[in-house]
């Protein structure tokens, strides 16, 4: 049997660990993702504007899952939160029907997060700064703007459809730390920080197309019920928004 050598800092257990929920992480994503997708090409009921932000999602997500180039569809998956955001206050408050542009044209920048060593130059330094500001900082202002007035349009008619506060955290949550330490990577050698939390990070990161899927997918009451009749066959009915006078 070859030998092999393990990364500094691991252990065979870490390996072990860090792959099983690589693995599983990747794995639920997948099949969660899938399923949202295929729900929307089979139910035909489900093809409209803001559910097809949510299949467009689905899709970024799903090769999150199936690639290592993780900037590349986190771009992807980070313009779509933000456009949803901003469809559901227009779904929620104003009952627009919007033509979407699909989305960002910034999402296109490609993939770049590394973590691997010294501090890098200018170039690298720019491209991080413009990474943070577009794909992190931008997106989750249009998602706190549009979601506090999601927030303040239920507290007006007395009833909270759901949590408007949960996508922003999710966000921050999954990609913040790994935001940081790329930040981080701008001005420090990241070699100083421990091999497994620069190995956490990611993992993290990897995780957010299992709660995109159930927050945009499995728990949007616009996007479920073509799920459940796609899964089961039976029908159903659009969810009614109460409307207040003068809108």
């Amino acid at each position: 049997m070859a030998a092999y050598t393990l990364p500094e800092g691991f252990s065979d257990f870490d390996m072990f660990a860090f792959g099983s929920a690589l693995l599983v992480g990747g794995l639920l994503g997948f099949f969660l993702n899938a399923i949202s997708i295929l729900a929307y090409i089979s139910v035909k009921e489900m093809r409209t504007p803001s559910n097809f932000l949510v299949f467009n999602l689905a899709v970024a997500d799903i090769m999150l899952n199936t690639t290592g180039l993780i900037a590349a569809f986190a771009s992807l998956s980070y313009s779509f939160l933000a456009t949803i955001a901003w469809d559901r206050y227009h779904q929620y408050v104003t009952k627009a029907v919007l033509e979407h542009g699909l989305d960002f044209f910034y999402r296109y920048l490609g993939d770049g997060h590394l973590l691997g060593g010294r501090p890098t130059d200018w170039d690298y330094m720019t491209y991080m700064g413009a990474l943070t500001v577009f794909y992190l900082i931008f997106p989750a202002y249009v998602m706190k703007s549009n979601y506090d007035a999601i927030h303040a349009y239920f507290k007006k008619i007395h009833k909270h459809r759901w949590n408007t506060s949960v996508p922003l955290r999710v966000l921050l949550f999954c990609w913040g730390p790994y935001e940081i330490m790329c930040i981080y990577a701008c001005f420090a050698n990241t070699k100083l920080v421990s091999p497994k939390l620069r190995m956490l990070l990611p993992v993290l990161a990897k995780m957010n197309p299992i709660f995109n899927a159930w927050l945009y997918s499995f728990g949007n009451e616009f996007y479920r019920g073509g799920v459940w009749q796609f899964l089961t066959g039976q029908k159903f009915t659009e969810p009614v928004v109460v409307k207040l006078k003068g809108r």
